[in-house]
């Protein structure tokens, strides 16, 4: 009842020619094109139609925001250039679209979104502009993460890094991020922005393959079979009021519940990071900055929120039950020490500490975090077994055990061999690896399990044979 009242309110405001401020007060709906605008319209509906015809087809067509709204530029702005007359900037930035969106602004600006573009000092960074080369970078890695837009002497943007729809982008007027990395020109249709695919741009792939996850999971498997049942043009899209049939990235990490606004603040509703070799909760970093950031308990009573619209509370304590033994399996037995035994073969000069990627181990390394233990972790968050399993367990333990011990016994063992300063931290770090495969986790691999564990699994194995004997 309350959303009929206000979605009438709404209509009525509309129909007055106003719509609502950030400020609590009411701003007019312009009447007709500006001036401006409609010279822009007049030239571009020959030249370059179907954008004319995408943004006739946008929400800012029916508010009469034209061309000269979002591209208007003031002389002295770094990326101005005098077109026909008029002074207009060829990049939008988040800042530009603030002038009518500043709710939207002040929360993609505190979001992972919008930083994005620290890629640009990371190892990431270091294989796509270093070991590939910076064509890749300036195709790939910055495509999604955001490149630095510059501005040559002639005024026009380096092709270097311009076009460029990265999340974390860095604009010339100082702002970071892109708006139309979700809400793609000219439409700007939200409808794009709550569909999985449009997430799959950036979100997928071997590191972080969040889109191939959702797609095996059961929320994926459902989407895509009722996905005329998910009213995605709706102006309002409240789960469980507007829709019902499954959830989408944006459903969690993003759009309302009955209880939550939308944010557009992807991380307000997450717990933990999975980013990192050694996951922690999403609020840690900070703190030990000295920062006052939200909660990750609060974060994670948010998601909460959304899945209860669906599911009983027991099914959801249980599910993060799950998910953080998981990635605490995953930090205590594979990341942690890995990260520990990797970071002393750098101090010690075992391997080379100024140059990345010219040692065997440090692909090896790289790869069991980087690659097979965020797949292990991410499947664990999304409800995805075979990604939990076979693309991230099973590869994080074959990598673990047969490339990264390996690799590093070899390495301490010449280095003790042939003797001198190199000697000594060699040997310590051949006692961590033996501390390593006495963990108890780890005492398989050495054939050092306790008599009453090696029986504990021999009879389970057997009442497993007994059970499916018929």
């Amino acid at each position: 009842m309350k959303k009929a009242v206000l979605m009438s309110a709404v209509a009525l405001l509309l129909m007055a020619g106003l719509v609502p401020a950030q400020n609590g007060k009411f701003r007019p709906v312009p009447q007709q094109l500006t001036e401006e605008s409609a010279a822009c319209i007049e030239c571009h509906e020959t030249q370059m139609p179907g954008l004319v015809k995408e943004w006739r087809y946008s929400r800012h067509f029916g508010a009469n925001v034209g061309c000269y709204e979002c591209h208007q530029a003031d002389q002295k702005d770094p990326d101005a250039m005098e077109h026909n007359g008029y002074y207009i900037s060829v990049v939008v930035s988040p800042k530009d679209c603030s002038k009518c969106h500043l709710q939207e602004f002040n929360e993609f600006e505190k979001s992972h979104h919008a930083n994005a573009g620290k890629i640009l000092g990371s190892l990431d960074n270091v294989l796509g502009e270093v070991v590939e080369g910076p064509a890749a970078a300036v195709n790939g890695c910055k495509q999604c993460h955001g490149s630095v837009i510059k501005v040559l002497d002639d005024g026009s943007l380096d092709p270097n890094t311009w076009p460029n729809s990265g999340i974390g982008r860095l604009n010339p007027d100082g702002s970071q991020g892109s708006c139309a990395a979700c809400h793609s020109r000219h439409s700007f249709d939200a409808a794009l922005a709550r569909q999985p695919e449009n997430c799959g741009k950036c979100h997928l792939g071997p590191d972080h393959p969040q889109k191939e996850i959702y797609e095996e999971s059961k929320h994926g498997i459902a989407y895509y079979a009722n996905i005329d049942r998910m009213n995605l043009h709706s102006s309002s899209w409240v789960v469980g009021i507007d829709y019902s049939a499954a959830p989408t990235c944006a459903t969690c990490h993003m759009s309302a519940t009955s209880d939550l606004p939308l944010t557009h603040d992807v991380g307000d509703r997450i717990s933990w990071t999975l980013r990192p070799p050694v996951s922690e909760k999403v609020d840690a970093a900070a703190k030990k900055a000295g920062k006052s950031v939200k909660p990750w308990e609060k974060r994670r009573a948010d998601m909460k929120n959304v899945c209860s619209n669906c599911h009983t509370s027991t099914y959801i304590d249980n599910f993060y039950a799950q998910y953080d033994k998981a990635v605490n399996l995953y930090n205590d037995k594979f990341g942690k020490p890995a990260t520990k035994i990797y970071k002393k073969l750098r101090s010690s000069g075992l391997i080379t500490n100024d140059v990345a990627f010219d040692d065997e181990v440090e692909w090896t390394y790289f790869l069991l975090w980087h690659h097979e233990g965020r797949r292990a972790r991410m499947g664990a968050a999304m409800f995805a077994p075979d990604y939990t399993q076979w693309h991230g367990f099973f590869e994080v333990a074959e990598r673990f055990y047969q490339e990264f011990l390996p690799q590093v016994e070899e390495i301490v063992d010449k280095a003790i061999s042939e003797g001198g300063a190199k000697a000594k931290p060699a040997k310590e770090i051949k006692q961590m690896v033996a501390d390593v495969l006495n963990m108890d986790e780890h005492r398989w691999f050495t054939g050092n399990e306790p008599e009453a564990v090696k029986k504990a699994r021999l009879k389970a194995r057997e009442e497993f044979k007994k059970r499916y004997a018929n």
